[in-house]
C-alpha cells in the first residue's frame, strides 16, 4: 500500500513538471480569456511560434487556413489562401519541403489541423501562428483586405468568436 502511493506521488510529480515544462515553453497571448481557450482546444501537435517571433522572421510562407469569406475581409499582407474546409495541397506546389511555412486562422485551432496535413505531407518547417491573426491584430498590427489595402475589418468567424478579438483595434465582421 504504501509501495503504491509512493509511486503514485513520484508519478504525479514527474506529470506536473512535465506540464509545467510543456506550457513554459509555448507563447502567451495578450489576453489571458484567448490563453485559456487555447490551451484547452489546442493539441499542440505542431510548434507554435509567437506573433512577434512572426514578424521578426525573413523569408517565411504564410498560408490563411481560414474560408474565402474571412480572407477576403482581411488577411495579413502577403499570406496566401489555403482554406480549410475545402484544403487543397496544391497550394504547396513549388515550396521546398524545407521552406519555413506559418500557417495562421482566426484564434489558432483549424489552422493547426492543415498544419499536421502539410507535415504529413513531409514539410519539415511548419509552425502555427499562437493566436493567429486575432492575436496579430489585439497586438497592433495591420491587416489587408483583398484588394491589398489596410483595413480594420477582421471577420471573426462568429459573433460567439468576437470576444477574442479587441474591439477598440478592430472593426468585428462576421
Amino acid at each position: 500500500m504504501i509501495k503504491n502511493s509512493l509511486v503514485m506521488t513520484f508519478l504525479s510529480l514527474f506529470l506536473v513538471q512535465c506540464a509545467a515544462q510543456t506550457t513554459k515553453n509555448r507563447p502567451h497571448s495578450k489576453s489571458f480569456k484567448l490563453d485559456k481557450t487555447l490551451g484547452t482546444m489546442l493539441h499542440f501537435s505542431v510548434p507554435t511560434i509567437s506573433v512577434d517571433s512572426l514578424k521578426n522572421m525573413g523569408n517565411v510562407v504564410l498560408l490563411d487556413a481560414r474560408e474565402p469569406k474571412e480572407f477576403d475581409v482581411s488577411h495579413i499582407a502577403n499570406a496566401q489562401y489555403c482554406g480549410y474546409d475545402n484544403f487543397n495541397p496544391s497550394v504547396l506546389t513549388g515550396i521546398p519541403k524545407e521552406k519555413t511555412i506559418v500557417v495562421y486562422c482566426s484564434i489558432g485551432v483549424r489552422s493547426e489541423k492543415i498544419a499536421e496535413k502539410i507535415r504529413a505531407l513531409g514539410y519539415t518547417h511548419v509552425s502555427n501562428l499562437y493566436g493567429s491573426i486575432f492575436e496579430w491584430v489585439n497586438t497592433g498590427n495591420p491587416v489587408v483586405d483583398k484588394s491589398g489595402n489596410v483595413t480594420k475589418k477582421v471577420h471573426t468567424y462568429s459573433r460567439l468568436w468576437s470576444m477574442y478579438l479587441d474591439g477598440k483595434k478592430a472593426e468585428k465582421v462576421w
